[in-house]
């Protein structure tokens, strides 16, 4: 990413830590077990694997600050996304990736795809969360770093096109940032996820499964 990233446009925030915790409360934790290795995918402060609770959590991010804010037992490894040589073939359960898909090309998400059927053991599941741009193309170019735009369309038809099972579709999951006046208490996230249409839902999730290996 272009200059100060962290340092301008993506500042650190504890609510976007507590926010974390509570998407794990409410959601994340119904689909990783105890025993599962998780992978994050471009951790920026770590936010989301420090939450998890599993037997093996691993952050990827190209941005050397990932190594002060994992928790101790969370493995940093600063690199580029598109290269995960360094963790082992079929070795993952979970695979993640938070408003990271945006700032890739889309050669460049197809490479992390490719990367990640190797990694990812059978039955293992890749989730994403990311801006929806059918309902924030008015923002999504605010972010000088955005370079793809994707929606609730096109991101899945993008994985269907790489052979990918597409095992779960969110258009509305989140609001777009924590950068308001809205609070974040755990109870207030919990039944925002429980709500049937959710009022400023501008980030969407997408949930699926690799094509076996050959």
């Amino acid at each position: 990413m272009s200059g100060d990233y962290h340092g301008s446009r993506l500042t650190q925030d504890q609510r976007r830590a507590s926010t974390w915790r509570a998407l794990w409360r409410f959601h994340f934790r119904q689909h990783i077990r105890p025993e599962h290795t998780v992978l994050d995918l471009g951790s920026g402060y770590a936010d989301f694997i420090n939450a998890v609770s599993a037997a093996r959590r691993i952050a990827v991010d190209i941005w050397p600050g990932l190594a002060d804010h994992v928790a101790p037992d969370v493995q940093a490894i600063i690199v580029p996304v598109t290269d995960l040589s360094a963790i082992a073939d079929q070795s993952v359960d979970y695979a993640f990736a938070s408003n990271l898909f945006e700032h890739l090309t889309q050669e460049e998400l197809v490479t992390v795809l490719a990367q990640l059927r190797r990694k990812l053991r059978p039955g293992g599941q890749l989730g994403i969360l990311q801006p929806n741009y059918r309902y924030a193309f008015r923002e999504y170019w605010d972010d000088y770093t955005h370079r793809t735009a994707y929606s609730h369309i096109s991101l899945p038809d993008l994985l269907r096109a790489n052979d990918w099972t597409v095992t779960a579709i969110v258009p509305r999951f989140l609001p777009l940032t924590i950068k308001s006046r809205l609070p974040t208490w755990d109870w207030l996230i919990g039944l925002y996820l429980r709500l049937p249409f959710k009022p400023m839902g501008k980030q969407m999730f997408v949930s699926a499964s690799p094509p076996s290996c050959p």
